[in-house]
């Protein structure tokens, strides 16, 4: 397997086809400046030594020299051994609300992006722990599956928005089904579901859905986004300026409340416990630490081993070629040039 330890650094090679560019913009204006100073004819005797292709050839070599060195500089490694480690913990799935209320601004800067915040924290301090984030609103759809590539994991999380689920509402049943469906319950794991939501079921039976998951063995904990006495829903325009409030069929604001009592049942039902989300505070943290009380089951990821740096390849072969376009010499080769066909024919220069 290949990798890059410093992959941000092949971004220099967008910089290669510019310098093709200005240097054919050089020898356009180089050629236009000499045929004012003199005729062509005049020219091709007074440069008689030069050499057009050598002087090309040298800019090729320099071209691939650096090409060499930016991605030495990026520091390519291969993985020469791929090997089982083995890793505890618990499969942790998180739903997350992406309504349209979780924009409300009751929390900081508002629900959701306070909710992804904890989230990135929690994946920041897992070391071996699955994890796994279901989105949901009308519907429920799995984000990314359970995995320990928390790099990933936080990508992913990154471009969770309200527009992630086209159906409007909010399907907390939707979401403990869609975690159900994606663990494996034939690995005798702790299996923990974490639903951040404001707590407005629109849509389906969650209370049916969270009995499902407790008679399989999950815990469920419930994180509440928002306040009690409610909030509106801030609209922005692509500005980023706040241009109303949502509003209702009858022109009415709408105010967004959390519903405790909804979600206290849930974690009740699910043995798990319930938080109400504050600006102050993590939630997640909390429950992370519940968590690491649980029963861990060992599994075995397997990851490539002992990666070998290999920049020194080509950093060696980069100045090699810088060498050899020092060295050579952008005068043409008189005995080449003597039995060259090409230049006899067509007047090209060596």
């Amino acid at each position: 397997m290949i990798r890059f330890a410093h992959e941000e650094y092949l971004y220099l090679l967008l910089l290669i086809p510019v310098v093709i560019v200005l240097y054919w913009f050089l020898a356009r204006a180089r050629t236009s400046a000499l045929s004012r100073f003199a005729s062509v004819n005049i020219l091709d005797r007074l440069a008689e030594s030069a050499s057009r292709v050598k002087r090309i050839v040298k800019f090729v070599f320099f071209v691939a020299a650096i090409v060499l060195l930016v991605v030495g500089l990026a520091n390519p490694q291969i993985g020469t051994r791929m090997q089982e480690v083995k890793q505890e913990g618990v499969d942790l799935f998180i739903a997350l609300d992406v309504s349209l209320s979780m924009k409300a601004e009751d929390l900081k800067p508002n629900r959701l992006e306070k909710a992804k915040l904890e989230i990135r924290n929690l994946i920041d301090r897992l070391t071996g722990d699955r994890i796994g984030l279901v989105v949901f609103a009308g519907e429920a759809y799995t984000q990314f599956p359970l995995t320990t590539d928390y790099s990933a994991a936080k990508l992913f999380l990154d471009v969770v928005d309200v527009d992630v689920v086209p159906n409007p509402g909010t399907s907390i049943g939707a979401a403990i089904e869609r975690a159900l469906d994606s663990f494996d319950f034939e690995e005798p794991s702790s299996k923990v579901i974490v639903i951040m939501t404001d707590g407005e079921n629109t849509e389906g039976n969650a209370f049916d859905a969270a009995e499902d998951a407790a008679k399989k063995g999950l815990r469920l904990y419930t994180v509440g986004m928002g306040s009690p006495t409610g909030a509106p829903i801030p609209i922005y325009n692509s500005a980023g300026q706040q241009v109303d409030f949502k509003r209702d069929r009858g022109g009415s604001v709408v105010v967004t409340r959390l519903d405790e009592v909804s979600l206290e049942k849930i974690a009740a039902i699910g043995d798990g416990g319930y938080y109400r989300g504050t600006n102050t505070q993590d939630e997640l943290d909390e429950i992370y630490n519940s968590i690491n009380a649980l029963q861990k089951r060992e599994f075995g990821v397997k990851q490539f081993t002992d990666f070998e740096d290999r920049f020194q390849y080509f950093v060696v072969a980069a100045l090699l070629l810088l060498v050899i376009e020092l060295l050579i010499s952008e005068k043409r080769i008189r005995w080449i040039a003597r039995w060259n066909p090409l230049r006899r024919e067509e007047g090209v220069q060596i």
